[in-house]
Order: C-alpha cells, then structure tokens, then sequence
C-alpha cells in the first residue's frame, strides 16, 4: 500500500503542474529535500507568475516517530508510535480577485498499526459566481458517485463543517470535499478508499482549470484586489488555527517552508472591516455564513 500511495501521489504531482502550466507557462521550481528522522518530498513552487501569483504543488512520503499526545489524537493509543505519512497537497492564490483561491490534499498515513486515507478540495472566492461553485463540485461530485452515491453528500457536509472558522463564524469558501480517517476502523476496505484516492487524483483540479480558463481575462478594480487581500487573511487564520496537515507537519517536525508554503504572498487585515450592504462583497459574506447545496445529490 506504501508504495501504491507514493507513486500515485508523485505521478499526480507531475501531471497537475502540467495541467496548470497550460494556463500559466511560469516554470514551477523543484526543491527536493529530505528529513534526519525519515523520508523527504519534492516541493513546486510558482511565484509571480501571469495567473498565479504564489502557488504549490507538493509531495511527500516521511516517517519517523509520532510523538505521544499527537499519537493520542490520531488513534486514542498511548505513544510514541512509529508512523508513516505520504501525500499531495497543493494550494493556488492567483493574482485576480475574480479567480478564487484552490487547496487541495490527498493523503496515506499509518500509525502504530492503523492506516487510513484522508483528503478533500475546497474552493476559496473572493467574488462569487455561482455557475463556478456548481462547477467545482459538479466535477467532484462525478469522482464520487463512480464509487458511492453517498460520499459526495457525505464528504460535502463534512467539508462545510471542516473549513470552517467558528471564531468568525464563517466558512473558508463555499466548499468542496474533505474526508479522513476512511480505512482506520475498518482495514479491509482500505483497497477500495484506494481506488476511490486513484480516481480523485485524476479530477483533483479539472474543476478548477475550467473556472480560471473561465475568469482569467476578467478586469478588476484596485478596490477588489484590496478585498481580496482582506478575504486572504481569512484563509491564514484557518490555516494556522485550525488545518490538520498544518499542525501534522509542524508536530512531527516537517520541513517549515513546504508547509506554509500555503500562506499568500500578501494579505491584509483591516480593523472592523464590514463591506458595504448589498455589494458584491457582502453578497459573498453572506453565503459564507450560511453553506449552500451547489448541485443535487
């Protein structure tokens, strides 16, 4: 299963910045890098490119020993414990506010005798157009159902309540997919989460490369880069608060520039920023405090 993992994950790391360097031809750098304790990865990084202005496409597969009280989290045993982690991840802030912010992540991890596969996709506007939302989960809803007509209701419910920022009370975004720990209770349909992880690396970013081709030419104002810039620091707060693989990685000592390699370039936090009612911003707020059904189950 190790090996099965890692190469799906390297192979869909390759073909992903290929897809994405159709849109912007700014090459990706390739910092490949190793860890004492076990294991490395290879890191993409694109900066100040036509479309993106900072993304990352990452792969790893570390191993080491897992701390005790993380071990407690992850699998109610008492640690240390032996682990085994490998994944891709990947997060795009694009340079128009018309195009949203994407992350993604799919993941193996083995603990102390306990595997499980985890992952999912959320979407991040900064103006909302509603044909783009239904866009992106019309496409992971697809991925789904060839499994199971029940994850994509499942793993969309679980992602709205996971991207979620109680202190603000508001989602990240208007959602997508996120599930974890499938396999941990029960191991023996480990090979079929497999097969469901094979079939959404495939799609992993085919609703989103419809949606920048979609808003790439659109003209913006200096006032929506500067909403944009304050909706950023939204993503920030959740990414340094609340995020699994953020607190994964920082706990098991994994390497510090690969994983807040999602953070922006820039961003901005205005002191009681309210926008003004009935404009687009608030229109975007508003559905962020209340998650909404993109396409029928």
């Amino acid at each position: 299963m190790r090996a099965k993992c890692s190469n799906l994950f390297r192979e869909t790391q390759s073909r992903i910045c290929s897809q994405l360097n159709q849109l912007d031809p700014t090459p990706f750098s390739t910092d490949t890098w190793s860890r004492p304790e076990g294991g490395g990865g290879i890191t993409k990084i694109i900066q100040n490119g036509a479309i993106f202005e900072k993304g990352g496409v990452n792969f790893s597969e570390v191993s080491g020993m897992l701390d005790a009280e993380m071990c407690r989290k992850l699998t109610g045993k008492v640690g240390p414990e032996q682990f085994f982690a490998t994944g891709i991840s990947l997060v795009l802030h694009p340079q128009s506010p018309m195009i949203p912010t994407v992350h993604a992540n799919l993941r193996y991890i083995e603990v102390g005798g306990l595997s499980w596969f985890g992952g999912g996709t959320d979407l991040t506007p900064y103006y909302l157009f509603p044909e783009d939302a239904c866009t992106f989960h019309s496409v992971l809803k697809g991925g789904c159902d060839k499994h199971s007509k029940d994850y994509y209701p499942h793993f969309k419910k679980w992602c709205d309540e996971y991207f979620y920022l109680p202190h603000r009370g508001e989602a990240r975004g208007v959602g997508g997919i996120f599930y974890d720990y499938l396999g941990k209770e029960d191991p023996q349909h480990l090979p079929i989460y497999l097969s469901l992880t094979e079939s959404l690396s495939s799609i992993l970013i085919d609703g989103y490369i419809e949606i920048v081709s979609r808003r790439k030419n659109e003209a913006y104002t200096e006032q929506q880069k500067s909403f944009q810039l304050q909706r950023r620091g939204r993503y920030v707060e959740f990414n340094l608060i609340y995020d699994r693989g953020t607190l994964f990685g920082l706990r098991t000592g994994g390497r510090i520039e690969s994983i807040l390699m999602s953070l922006p370039p820039e961003v901005r936090w205005e002191y009681c920023y309210e926008p003004s009612p009935g404009s687009q911003e608030a229109e975007l707020i508003k559905v962020l405090k209340a998650p909404k059904e993109w396409v029928e189950s």
